[in-house]
Parts: C-alpha cells; sequence; structure tokens
C-alpha cells in the first residue's frame, strides 16, 4: 500500500512527463506569441486542448482540436495538432495586459486528462525590444567565449610554445669549438734573443 501511494500520487499528476512544455513565454502587447508542446507517440490520436486557469483541474479550454492534424480557431487563440512531431502548436493573437495567467498544453482522456502549465507574459513593445535585444547580446557573448577558448587552445598556445622554445634556445650558451680552444695565442712580443733592440 505505501509503495503504491507514490505510484497513485505521480500518476495523478497533470503531465506525469508525458506532455512538456516550456516554463514560460513572452509576447509583445497586441502582438503575437506561439507555444511549442511536445507529447509522446502514444497520445497521437487523442484530442489536444489550450485552457487558462492557475489551477489544472478548473482550467476553462479556450481552443480544442477534433482527433486530427487540422488547425482549429476560436476569437484569437488557434491550435494544430502535429502528429509527424508529436507537438501542438498553440498561437495567441493580439495580446494584452490581461492576458497574463497560467496557460496549460493538455491531452484528453478517459479518466484523467494529462497537462503542463505555461506561464504566459504580456509586456510592452519596449520591453520585450530589450528583452530580444539582451538574448541577442548573451547568444553573441556566449558565442565568442566558445570561440575564443576554442583560438586560444589550437591557436595562440602553440604559437606561445613556440616562440618561449625558441627564446630559450637562442639564449642558450654557444660552445667554442675544441679545435679552436687547442690554437696557441700568439703575441706582438718577439722573443728572439738574437734580436737587438738598442740604436
Amino acid at each position: 500500500m505505501w509503495l503504491l501511494s507514490p505510484i497513485l500520487f505521480l500518476l495523478s499528476l497533470p503531465g506525469c512527463f508525458s506532455i512538456q512544455g516550456p516554463e514560460s513565454v513572452r509576447g509583445r502587447e497586441r502582438g503575437s506569441l506561439t507555444v511549442w508542446c511536445h507529447y509522446r507517440p502514444g497520445w497521437k490520436a487523442y484530442k489536444k486542448y489550450w485552457c487558462r486557469g492557475a489551477q489544472w483541474l478548473s482550467c476553462r479550454v479556450l481552443v480544442e482540436t477534433r482527433g486530427s492534424e487540422q488547425e482549429v480557431k476560436k476569437d484569437s487563440v488557434s491550435i494544430r495538432d502535429n502528429w509527424k512531431n508529436h507537438s501542438i502548436v498553440v498561437t495567441m493573437q493580439d495580446l494584452r495586459q490581461h492576458d497574463n495567467d497560467t496557460y496549460w498544453c493538455g491531452i484528453k482522456k478517459p479518466i484523467i486528462d494529462l497537462g503542463a502549465s505555461i506561464q504566459v507574459m504580456v509586456v510592452p513593445g519596449k520591453v520585450v525590444s530589450k528583452f530580444i535585444v539582451n538574448s541577442y547580446a548573451e547568444v553573441f557573448f556566449s558565442f565568442y567565449i566558445r570561440n575564443h577558448y576554442m583560438l586560444l587552445v589550437f591557436v595562440k598556445v602553440p604559437i606561445l610554445l613556440l616562440v618561449v622554445g625558441a627564446v630559450l634556445w637562442l639564449k642558450e650558451p654557444r660552445r667554442v669549438p675544441e679545435k679552436q680552444q687547442e690554437e696557441p695565442i700568439y703575441s706582438n712580443w718577439s722573443c728572439d734573443p738574437t734580436t737587438d733592440t738598442a740604436p
């Protein structure tokens, strides 16, 4: 009984790892946003829906598929089931501030539906623009850092080692050949006793 309780608890969770989506999405006010939720292949033929509300059991269904891949649109929300990619595509248009809420990608089942919660945030256009610019800056920075380290490892370090090796080789003291050391050193002084230096 104690072993069965955790299993039943996991099965009672909305998604139970059968459907997954992003934790949150952002959209510009008066603009649109698209959400992708992915599910396991076994749920392909089941109806999918998009509902709104913080509580899973009491969320309000906004739009629902007909058990096919055909797109269904209701008001400013549309949903399409992609059987090939096992994904639910939801598009919300003409976003307003009152659209900020918790939403769910849902799969309709005979007993307990499956669902994944997504937080939808609608922000003014300028804020979204700054968010997008910051995102691009982060991507560029990470790309630069990654390429910098690759350049450092594969180009800069070998060149540095070659330069250090060349400097050490040039600083190494030169050895004088042995034959040159054995040669006598001649002086300008004359050692001949017979030479007369007197006037």
